[in-house]
């Protein structure tokens, strides 16, 4: 029988020497993803900033340690949870993934979510909730609610970078969003009847 925690490790050294798009010509590293097999909860990003690329964790610059506080008000540790994103490496300039890098890179992320297999996955911002979710509006119709997906359930909410840019309104948006996924946690909170198509959904 397989071990999870070793085909996820597997999967890391593959993704470390991947030279599948551009992007492999300009990253100081990979970016694979952070937490343990079995997490309750993954976390979704768009694609390593400047200092992920350095250090090869995701969400360690301002925009993490707001990711850690808004964790730490639902009483969830970083080590709780899985941290991942669409890209594994860093756009030059922080400039939006592209459609062929995220083609290039989906099959890691699509992996990943099979492997540590959480009961919520919350994506942080526009890429990572129009690729799960295969919608074409924003994020901010998306957000609030929460979605049924592949037997899991899926929270869409800001990137935290957008928090840090946005103000109060924005934060305090994120709060509630936070708050979803500890009430799916608790058993308090169900998906909403209207969510996507089962059959329509990036499949993990």
């Amino acid at each position: 029988m397989s071990d999870p925690a070793q085909e996820l490790e597997a999967l890391r050294i593959e993704a470390e020497a991947c030279t599948r798009c551009g992007l492999a010509e300009t990253r100081t590293q990979v970016v694979f993803g952070v937490g343990q097999v079995g997490a309750a909860v993954m976390f979704v990003g768009e694609a390593p900033g400047f200092h992920e690329d350095r250090q090869g964790e995701p969400f360690v610059g301002a925009a993490g340690k707001l990711l850690d506080r808004l964790l730490a008000e639902i009483g969830l540790d970083r080590s709780d949870v899985y941290i991942a994103n669409v890209l594994k490496c860093r756009p030059p300039g922080n400039r939006d993934p592209r459609p062929d890098e995220i083609e290039a890179c989906q099959g890691y992320l699509r992996t990943q979510l099979r492997l540590v297999d959480p009961r919520v996955v919350v994506t942080l911002g526009n890429f990572a909730t129009k690729l799960l979710l295969k919608r074409d509006v924003g994020i901010t119709r998306l957000r609030g609610q929460v979605y049924p997906w592949w037997n899991r359930h899926l929270v869409a909410t800001f990137h935290p970078a957008a928090a840090l840019r946005g103000g109060d309104r924005v934060l305090e948006q994120m709060q509630a969003d936070f708050s979803l996924v500890r009430g799916v946690l608790d058993d308090s909170v169900t998906a909403a009847e209207e969510a996507a198509e089962q059959l329509d959904l990036f499949s993990p």
